[in-house]
């Protein structure tokens, strides 16, 4: 049995910010964020080792994004400030296990279905 379910995803504009949730119980799996804009690959966002001590962000959102996790409470969370447009995209939340902090698709085991996030210009 397992579960990763996104949440958060709306409709914001340029500049604004927004707040993803996965709730996932995977207390002792890396976690991360990934995202894909329409006629595009999957592209690493943002990653978090299973303690929370350790981070990793692709370039595109360093400084405007921020990973966490609260395993207490099963979620991982992804702050997104100063969103821009090509921040559009279905975020996914995955797991990992085996890795520290990965950043390639290869490296999840599972995957949520992915929330829906605009930014109007």
């Amino acid at each position: 049995q397992v579960q990763l379910v996104e949440s958060g995803g709306g409709l914001v504009q340029v500049g604004g910010s927004l707040r993803l949730s996965c709730a996932a119980s995977f207390g002792t799996y890396a976690m991360g964020w990934f995202r894909q804009a329409p006629g595009k690959e999957r592209e690493f966002v943002a990653t978090i080792n299973w303690s929370g001590r350790r981070t990793d962000y692709a370039d595109s959102v360093k400084d405007r994004f921020t990973i966490s996790r609260d395993n207490a409470k099963n979620t991982v969370t992804l702050q997104m400030n100063k969103l821009k447009p090509e921040d559009t995209a279905v975020y996914y939340c995955a797991a990992a296990r085996g890795v520290r902090t990965p950043t390639l698709i290869s490296e999840y085991d599972y995957w949520g279905q992915g929330t829906q996030v605009t930014v109007s210009s």
